[in-house]
C-alpha cells in the first residue's frame, strides 16, 4: 500500500497497513544548524523546500515519509507581485521594505519573529482600483506555470508535469491548493486595516472578499479541468492567534463561509472528499464555519500554549472533522523519553479514526537531529 492510499483511507476511516510518518517542513535556522553539526551540508539545506526533490531527500535522511505540503498551487493571488525595495534605512541595521504584497515592513537585525508592518497600500477604493483589482484577473497562466513534484524533479506543465499528475503514478498524495478567502486580504489590509475597512467602507471589503473568492473559484476550476488525479483540496488561512480568531467569528462565517461552499461543493462533484485547512492559533470559533461549509480536515493543529487536540473537536463535531497534525514539536528540544511519551499521547489520537499526526508546524531551530530522527522511528515501530 502507498503513503498516498494509506492517507486516504486512514482519513476516509477506512483500514491502512501503517500509519505514514508525515511532517510539515523545517525554519530555515533549524537547516543551518543541522550543517553547522554536520548533519546536512550547505547544499542539501538550500535545495529544501515543500514538495521538491530537496525536501524528500531530507525526509529519507531523517525517517519521515512525507510533507503534508506538496500541493498543485495555481500561481495567485497577485500576479504581478508587487516589486520589493528597501523604503528607508536606520543607524541601527534596521530598515524598512515594500514586500511582494503591498505591505511595508520593519526589519530589525537577528529578528526571528514575524517582522511587524508599518505601512500598507491597500487602503481605500482608489489603491484597490489602482493597485490590486488588475494583478488579481485569473488567466490559464496561473496553471499552466504552476510548479509542480514529478517523481525527483520540479516541472510545470509547460515542461511535462501534466501527463505524468493525470495518470495519478506517484507514492505521495498530492492536494490542490484552493488559496485563501480571507488570510491573503488580512495580509494586505493589515489586521488592523481590516478591522477599520470594516467599519469605514464595509461595502469595499466584501467587493475584495469576492474578488480573491471568484479567482480562487477560477483557479480551482481550471486545475481539476486539467484532469490531474488531486487526493485533498487545501485551504491556506492563519487568521487566529493563541487566544482565538482575528476576525469576529460572526463577521468570517457571513462573507467568507459561502465562498468555502462554492469551492468545496466544485471540488466534491469532481471526486475529492478531504478538504484541509490550515490556520495556527487557537481556531475553535471558526472551526463551525469551516465544518459548515465543506472543509473537514484541521492543519496543523497546533498543541502549543493553549493544548490543542482533535479529540474536544471529535466529540463536539464526530467523525465529519479530520485531522492533520496535533504532535507538540517542542518535544524535539528535549529528550528521547519525552519523544515516547508524546508518541505514547498520540496512540489515544490515533485511535479516534481519521487523524494523522505531524508535527505542529514547522520544525524548530532548537529541535535535535537525533529526536527528530529517533521519533521517526518510533513511529514507525508504534504505527507500522
Amino acid at each position: 500500500m502507498t503513503h498516498r492510499e494509506c492517507v486516504r483511507r486512514i482519513l476516509n476511516y477506512q483500514v491502512a497497513d501503517r500509519m505514514p510518518v508525515v511532517h510539515f517542513g523545517y525554519l530555515g535556522d533549524t537547516l543551518q544548524n543541522w550543517v553547522r553539526e554536520g548533519h546536512i551540508s550547505q547544499e542539501e539545506a538550500r535545495a529544501y523546500a515543500d514538495g521538491t526533490p530537496g525536501d524528500t531527500a531530507l525526509a529519507r535522511k531523517l525517517g519521515f515519509d512525507m510533507n503534508w505540503h506538496v500541493l498543485f498551487s495555481p500561481l495567485a493571488p497577485l500576479l504581478p507581485g508587487f516589486q520589493s525595495k528597501v523604503v528607508e534605512r536606520f543607524p541601527d541595521g534596521s530598515y524598512t521594505a515594500l514586500n511582494g504584497e503591498g505591505v511595508v515592513i520593519l526589519h530589525k537585525p537577528g529578528g526571528k519573529s514575524i517582522q511587524p508592518d508599518v505601512d500598507h497600500l491597500l487602503k481605500d477604493r482608489a489603491a484597490w482600483e489602482e493597485h490590486y483589482v488588475p494583478k488579481l484577473k485569473f488567466s490559464d497562466e496561473r496553471i499552466r506555470k504552476a510548479r509542480v513534484r514529478v517523481g525527483d524533479k520540479m516541472v510545470t506543465f509547460e515542461t511535462g508535469g501534466e501527463e505524468f499528475l493525470r495518470r495519478g503514478e506517484r507514492d505521495y498524495p498530492l492536494g490542490l491548493s484552493c488559496g485563501s478567502l480571507y488570510g491573503w486580504i488580512r495580509n494586505w489590509l493589515t489586521m488592523e486595516g481590516a478591522c477599520y475597512l470594516l467599519a469605514d467602507d464595509e461595502k469595499l471589503l466584501d467587493e475584495i472578499i469576492e474578488t480573491v473568492a471568484n479567482l480562487m473559484f477560477k483557479c480551482t476550476e481550471a486545475a481539476l479541468a486539467t484532469g490531474i488525479q488531486f487526493d485533498f483540496a487545501h485551504f491556506w488561512e492563519d487568521i487566529c492567534f493563541k487566544n482565538g480568531p482575528l476576525i469576529s467569528p460572526r463577521v468570517f462565517e457571513a462573507k467568507v463561509g459561502p465562498h468555502y461552499k462554492r469551492i468545496t461543493d466544485l471540488c466534491r462533484k469532481r471526486g475529492i472528499h478531504i478538504v484541509s485547512l490550515d490556520c495556527d492559533g487557537m481556531i475553535d470559533a471558526l472551526i463551525p464555519t469551516w465544518i459548515g461549509n465543506g472543509v473537514n480536515t484541521m492543519f496543523p493543529i497546533e498543541v502549543g500554549t493553549w493544548g490543542a487536540s482533535i479529540e474536544p473537536w471529535r466529540r463536539k463535531y464526530g467523525q465529519e472533522l479530520r485531522g492533520v497534525g496535533g504532535m507538540d514539536k517542542r518535544v524535539f528540544a528535549k529528550d528521547f523519553k519525552a519523544v515516547d511519551a508524546e508518541v505514547a499521547r498520540l496512540k489515544r489520537l490515533v485511535a479516534l479514526g481519521g487523524y494523522i499526526p505531524c508535527p505542529d508546524h514547522r520544525i524548530a531551530d532548537d529541535a535535535q537531529w537525533d529526536n527528530v530522527r529517533y521519533y521517526c522511528d518510533r513511529m514507525h515501530q508504534v504505527f507500522g
